[in-house]
Parts: structure tokens; C-alpha cells; sequence
């Protein structure tokens, strides 16, 4: 139980010594008996000696050690001498200084992803629809022409991180995005006739057979294969080096708390906006003459909107730096880069090997990279069979992007209550049900479609449009669960791991799952497809493959489950009995110096 007396001359003898010192220090016998001189002035004595007097001060002619006291008993129960913070101005509950930082990253984030959606549409346009290509193009194209990109970028800008100022930097790395888009869209696809060396892929494919109509149309459509790997490069360079980097520059570790989930939900609106922007011009076509390339006009309106749009990015970036980040009254935070433990692809083997736990997180990862890749191919192949031109692809794409930003708009805000009412268990195994059974549906009318035709038609749609539906509303819900429910449980996943396993299983997961989760499906589809002649032909097996690993994911989020839930709770108890012990009243001795001598 606290004892609480008056500590006021002991915390202004220790922080704010003043003239009014001298009617507490002790007499002069006392002093020179602590090796004080007649010839110090309170004050010196004060600065001096304060810790010899706190430490050793006499009682009845005994030295003794005074017991802790807390600064908050020494303020006057008066209130003299209390020096009052000027409060920050605030707005909406928000301090000024913070909305000088968080809005114009809000605007700058939703430009980006507002480029990042139209851009990703367009790219799967370009490459699917075009003459000579198709859907089987895209595993290819993943795999030989953007990793390697992706790698020399990486590090192209490590080594110009080495010689450019940060502004510098930014600048250096989105300009050519932006100038690259702009001219795609007003020099190179008008010139595409003349740049394709359409003649000598001919000769290829005829020399090799159909089966390698994907890596042949890497060559044949040079310059869509590029805009497609710039396209991929602004998600993973300009959202995740460039404004996560700088974001994480500027501002506090609250104030990334408390924002950067608002960011989430942000980046969602843009998709619905950017969406909407896709139909737009998709539909241009539709109010233009015979014989004028719609698809040409429509990729000129949205290419402008993504370089103005960029310009409007740098322009924040300047405003930023020039306002905010040299303005010393602003809060920010240098942070530390934690370091990661470089664990090599055998030790990270090894990691995993070792522990039944991280294996079964290393399979949920696997299992929805390849998942995703396995469905979303074979689904764009369909997508241009129901839609072969460039204008009618692009305007349901944005019907699928505005569609996607609801779904996960909505999911995110539901995903929190899925957690707290169900638990980790149902909430992690949603993800992999909604693949299985969208996924069985698709494939199923692809297979099955002729025998569902009659069915199909009393409803007014076909076989092959119903396969492009429910393929769409796959993709929609898979992704949409995916970032409210499968990205936080396999973050929660790692919390009851002890520190060793923590560190070392998350770097054994990025070093190997997540390539292999990236790759794996589209090593999958090459494989079939130089086998057995094309996607089509290969698309049974692909279904079998689908059904094994979602069934591989299931099994490995139950038994996750059985391993999660009881650490989870000796977590909390743990965390319940740090609180607890936190929370116990602690005895406390507060005292006053009065003439040299303490008195409790």
C-alpha cells in the first residue's frame, strides 16, 4: 500500500534549484561536513552536490539511503511551478503536423494505385488479344522475361542508391515509367506493324510446332511483352520501393499505426475508380466510325491519364520534401532497418524440414501462389475466347477492377469480425474454400459445358460465358480474401513462435516459398502446355492439379490450427500475467528533506 507524502523540496532541490534553496540546505557544520565550504553559494552547492545530498543525506546522525521517489509527487498540489505543453492545433481529432504528412501520401498513394490498375489491365490486354498470342503467353512471359527484369532492375537501382540523394533517386527511377508510357501509347503501338518482326516469328512456330506459340509471341509482340513487364515493375517498384520507402521516412511508428491500414482501404477506392475509368474508355469504340482503331484511341486516353497522373506523383513528392520533410517542427522517426538473418536455400531447407509448424505455413504460401496462377491463366484464356477484341476485353477487365475494390473494400472490414467470432482456424481456411469451390465450378463447365448448354440457355448464357463468370468471381474472392483474411492469419501465424523459429522461419519462407508459391504455377503450365500441345488440352490436368493442392492447403490449415490455437492461448495467458503483474500496486515511499534530515 503507498504511502504518499510531500516530495516537493526534494524534486525542485533535484531539477529546478532556485534562490529559495538556501532555507533547505543543511547548516554549516553540516556542510563542511559533506565537504561543503562557507564559500559555496547555494547555487553551486545545488549543481554540485545534489547527488551526494539525495544519497546520502543524514538521519539522526546516520547515513542512509533514501528510497526511490516519483517525479509525479513533486508537483505542487497548487499547481506552481507546472510548466504547461502547448497543445498541437488539430483537425478532425488529428494533429496539424500529422495531416501535413498523411494526406498527401493518401493522394499519392491513391494515384498510384489509381496508374497501377489501369496499367494491369492493360497489360493483360495487350499481350492476350493481340494477333498471334494468347493467354499461354503469360507463364512464359512471367518466368524468362520478368524475373530477369525485375533482378537487373533491383540492381540497377541498389547501385544508383549508392550515388543519388533520395529525391534524386525518385526522380531518376519513375520518370522513365512515366515517359515510357506516353510514348508506348503514341509511338510505339501505331508503329507495331513496323517494330514486329511478325515474318521470322512465322518461320519460328512453323519451324517448331504450336506447342510453342507462348515463347514465339514474346518475339512476335516485342513491345507488349514490355509494356507488360513495366506494367508488372510500377506494382513492385513504385508502390513497394518507392512510396513504401518514403512513407516509412516521414513518419512515425504511431502515426504508421494508426494510417497505414487506412492506406489499405484507400488503395481499395482507387480500384473502384480506376475501374471505372477502364470501362470508360473501353466503350469509346462504340461512338466511333467504322474503320477507326478504337482500341488505339482508348489506349491513348488512359496512357494520358497515367502520365499525368505520374506527374501529379512527383509533384507531391517535391511538395513533400520541400514543405514538410525540411520543416523541423514536424515529427518523423529515423528508424532502423531490422536486420534479417541471410539464411542460404539449404539452411532455409533445413528450417523448414525441422519444424511441422512452419511446414505447414510454408504449404498454405506454396499452395495460394500456385492456386492463383494455375486459375487465372487458364481463365484469361477464355476471357479472350468470349471476348477476342482489345476494346470489349478491356471494358469487362474494368467491370472485374471495380468489382474487386468492392469485394475487398468489404471483406476488409468484415475480415476483423470473421477473426474475433470464429478464430484463426475458420478465418484461414476460408481462403482455400473459396478457390475449391469456385474453382471446381469453373473447371467443371469448361469440361462439362456441352451437357450444360440446355441448362445454360434456359438462363440465357453459355457454357463459355458462364466459365468466364465464375472464373471472374474466383479471382474476385479469392483475392479479396486473401488480403483481409490469408495475409493477417499468416502474419498472426508466426506471433506464438519462440524468437529463433520466429526470425528463421519467416526468412526460410521468403527464400523459398514465396518464389516457389510465384513460379511454381507458371513452371506447372509450361510444362503442360509443351506436352500437351496448348492450355486447352491441358486444362483437365490443370483442374486435377488445382483440386490436389487446394485439398494440400486445407489439410495444412487444420493441422496449423491444432498447433496454432493452444500457443496462441498460453500467448495470451502469458501476456495476461505480464499485465497483471504490471498492474500491482508497488510501495512506494515518498519523503521530504527539511534541514538536512529526511523525514518519512
Amino acid at each position: 500500500m503507498e504511502r504518499v507524502i510531500s516530495a516537493k523540496p526534494l524534486f525542485s532541490l533535484a531539477f529546478h534549484p532556485l534562490p529559495s534553496l538556501r532555507s533547505r540546505f543543511p547548516s554549516p557544520a553540516l556542510r563542511a561536513h559533506h565537504g561543503f565550504t562557507s564559500q559555496d553559494s547555494p547555487a553551486s552547492i545545488a549543481a554540485e552536490h545534489t547527488e551526494r545530498l539525495l544519497l546520502y543525506p543524514v538521519v539522526a546522525g546516520k547515513r542512509r539511503k533514501v528510497p526511490v521517489f516519483r517525479a509525479s509527487a513533486a508537483i505542487p498540489s497548487d499547481g506552481a511551478g507546472v510548466v504547461e505543453e502547448k497543445a498541437s492545433p488539430k483537425f478532425l481529432g488529428v494533429e496539424l503536423s500529422t495531416l501535413k504528412k498523411i494526406v498527401p501520401l493518401g493522394f499519392m498513394f491513391f494515384c498510384i494505385l489509381f496508374n497501377y490498375t489501369i496499367l494491369r489491365d492493360t497489360k493483360d490486354v495487350l499481350v492476350v488479344t493481340a494477333k498471334g498470342s494468347s493467354a499461354e503467353i503469360i507463364p512464359f512471359l512471367k518466368t524468362w522475361v520478368n524475373l530477369p527484369m525485375a533482378v537487373g532492375f533491383m540492381l540497377l537501382y541498389t547501385k544508383l542508391s549508392n550515388v543519388l540523394s533520395k529525391e534524386a533517386l525518385f526522380y531518376t527511377v519513375i520518370m522513365p515509367f512515366i515517359a515510357f508510357f506516353g510514348a508506348f501509347a503514341f509511338l510505339l503501338y501505331p508503329m507495331r506493324d513496323a517494330i514486329h518482326p511478325t515474318a521470322l516469328a512465322d518461320r519460328l512456330l512453323a519451324a517448331l510446332g504450336p506447342s510453342f506459340l507462348g515463347p514465339v509471341a514474346i518475339l512476335r509482340i516485342w513491345s507488349f511483352c514490355l509494356f507488360y513487364v513495366m506494367a508488372e515493375l510500377w506494382g513492385s517498384v513504385v508502390i513497394s520501393v518507392l512510396f513504401w520507402g518514403f512513407a516509412n521516412q516521414i513518419t512515425t511508428v504511431d502515426e504508421a499505426k494508426e494510417f497505414y491500414p487506412l492506406f489499405g482501404l484507400g488503395a481499395n477506392i482507387a480500384l473502384i475508380f480506376s475501374g471505372r475509368t477502364v470501362k470508360f474508355f473501353s466503350n469509346m469504340r462504340k461512338n466511333l466510325g467504322p474503320g477507326v482503331d478504337g482500341w488505339a484511341i482508348s489506349l491513348k486516353g488512359m496512357m494520358s491519364i497515367v502520365v499525368l497522373l505520374g506527374l501529379v506523383i512527383c509533384g507531391i513528392y517535391w511538395g513533400v520534401n520541400k514543405f514538410v520533410v525540411n520543416d523541423p517542427s514536424i515529427p518523423r522517426t529515423e528508424r532502423k532497418k531490422k536486420e534479417k538473418p541471410k539464411l542460404g536455400m539449404n539452411e532455409s531447407l533445413k528450417v523448414l524440414l525441422s519444424s511441422r509448424y512452419v511446414r505447414d505455413l510454408a504449404t498454405l504460401v506454396v499452395a495460394y501462389g500456385i492456386s492463383i496462377n494455375l486459375v487465372e491463366v487458364t481463365w484469361k484464356s477464355k476471357l479472350k475466347a468470349q471476348f477476342p477484341s482489345p476494346n470489349e476485353y478491356s471494358s469487362f477487365m474494368g467491370d472485374f477492377s471495380t468489382a474487386t475494390g468492392i469485394a475487398t473494400f468489404t471483406m476488409m472490414l468484415v475480415g476483423r469480425w470473421i477473426l474475433r467470432k470464429f478464430g484463426w482456424g475458420v478465418a484461414a481456411m476460408i481462403t482455400p474454400t473459396v478457390l475449391l469451390l469456385t474453382g471446381v465450378g469453373f473447371f467443371s463447365l469448361i469440361l462439362f459445358g456441352e451437357p450444360l448448354a440446355p441448362v445454360l440457355g434456359n438462363l440465357g448464357i453459355t457454357p463459355l460465358l458462364a466459365a468466364v463468370y465464375v472464373g471472374a468471381l474466383q479471382n474476385i474472392f479469392s483475392k479479396s480474401a486473401k488480403y483481409s483474411l490469408f495475409d493477417p492469419c499468416k502474419e498472426m501465424a508466426y506471433i506464438p513462435m519462440d524468437e529463433e523459429m520466429k526470425v528463421k522461419g519467416k526468412a526460410a519462407i521468403d527464400v523459398v516459398c514465396n518464389p516457389l508459391g510465384k513460379s511454381g504455377g507458371a513452371l506447372i503450365q509450361q510444362f503442360m502446355i509443351l506436352t500437351f500441345g496448348s492450355l486447352a488440352n491441358s486444362t483437365p490436368y490443370l483442374g486435377g492439379i488445382l483440386l490436389v493442392i487446394v485439398l494440400a492447403w486445407l489439410g495444412a490449415a487444420r493441422s496449423l490450427d491444432s498447433q496454432f490455437s493452444p500457443l496462441a492461448k498460453k500467448e495470451l495467458e502469458k501476456e495476461k500475467e505480464k499485465s497483471r503483474k504490471a498492474k500491482e500496486p508497488s510501495v512506494v515511499i515518498d519523503a521530504t528533506i527539511k534541514d538536512g534530515v529526511v523525514s518519512e
